[in-house]
């Protein structure tokens, strides 16, 4: 265990033995992309497992964003967190659009609904929250909000792969939401994402906007781009999603064992389940309170790389903290207290499906002191 590097992730793969079926049948088929047979059957199984209407592939997670933000004609400004994925931000500059960053709630460390309303101006045109961890957002007040002021709203719902509510899958919440298929989630294409929507028109649309625009061998109804599915990608998801109920539960194991030994440690605090969900523990955060612990975040951070133990402090620094949006108003620093206190003290720990006991516990004791 001494020499062996522990990864902060490890990607689901399905069988090989599987797996060259479905290549020898695409070689026979010889179409590789555009609409395919697997991509096809992978957008039916996705709707049935996530429960929604309307599943549309792409071949990453950043671009369903971007189509998503065309497909609904948004304009102006955006409410947006400031901690995620700098992707999440990204698709608002490459849309021209001004996102504008409120704070985080301490508990859940997803976009402050209390904060929202004081954001809104009148170029205010729409709400990006993230389901930060998988952690589902207040979906309900964020809805409200939006009523109430005529906004819509996308979800980045990159890392909430088959998460629920009451039975109910959060990828209906909100006027869209996207998925990320990267081989660090929980389920993976290897690259890949995916965008959720609510009815055929709108589902339409963005399948023109991912195919160039192209509604026809000569018509072209939008200026699309590129963000299509290969076959290869969709047949591995189709059987990546054969096992990803096992892998959740495989996580939930680690995810246990991870509290049980570190609920106790002063200065260190995690997550819990919430009520009525079901959770796919995609991640396992840590926040440490240095003065209590005795140690910084980073020199725990560093502590642990030194013992070959790869965490991630993840989401630091913040998006706001980056140059292209340093000098925006809501990027100010006084504006986002609660962000910057977490960003400043999370480390995610190592997190996958095949860590066994003594991975888990080699981990621990690097933590405990």
């Amino acid at each position: 265990m001494e020499n062996k590097v522990i990864t902060v992730t490890s990607p689901l793969l399905p069988s090989l033995d599987d797996f060259m079926p479905y290549l020898q049948d695409i070689w026979n088929r010889k179409w590789l992309t555009n609409n395919g047979h697997y991509h096809q059957e992978l957008e039916k199984a996705l709707c049935e497992y996530l429960k929604v209407p309307y599943v549309s592939l792409f071949t990453n997670g950043t671009l369903p964003l971007m189509c998503a933000l065309q497909a609904l004609r948004i304009t102006g400004e955006v409410i947006t967190t400031p901690y995620s994925f700098v992707a999440t931000t990204h698709s608002l500059w490459w849309n021209g659009i001004k996102p504008v960053f409120v704070d985080i709630d301490p508990v859940t460390c997803n976009i402050d609904t209390n904060k929202i309303e004081a954001a809104i101006t009148p170029k205010t045109t729409a709400i990006m929250p993230v389901h930060v961890y998988g952690k589902p957002c207040d979906t309900v007040r964020i809805q409200e909000i939006a009523d109430k002021y005529g906004l819509k709203v996308i979800y980045d719902a990159a890392h909430a792969f088959g998460v629920e509510i009451n039975g109910q899958s959060i990828l209906r919440a909100g006027d869209m939401s996207t998925l990320s298929f990267h081989a660090t989630k929980v389920y993976n294409t290897v690259e890949g994402g995916a965008l959720i929507c609510h009815d055929e028109k709108t589902k339409r649309r963005i399948d023109y906007l991912k195919n160039f625009g192209f509604a026809g061998e000569t018509t072209i109804v939008a200026p699309g781009i590129n963000g299509k599915m290969d076959e290869v990608r969709a047949a591995y998801g189709l059987l990546n999603l054969k096992q990803v109920d096992s892998a959740i539960e495989a996580r939930y194991q680690v995810v246990t064992r991870y509290r049980e030994a570190l609920r106790n440690v002063e200065g260190l605090s995690f997550m819990e389940d919430m009520s009525g969900v079901r959770h796919n523990y995609s991640y396992f955060p840590i926040f440490i309170d240095a003065e209590k612990y005795g140690m910084t975040r980073d020199e725990l951070y560093f502590k642990m790389k030194e013992h070959r133990v790869l965490g991630r402090r993840y989401f630091y620094p913040l998006i706001s903290e980056f140059s292209t949006y340093r000098g925006l108003e809501s990027a100010n620093s006084n504006n986002l207290p609660v962000a910057h206190k977490v960003a400043n003290s999370v480390i995610c720990l190592p997190m996958y499906h095949t860590m066994d006991i003594e991975t888990i516990d080699y981990v621990v004791r690097q933590i405990v002191k």
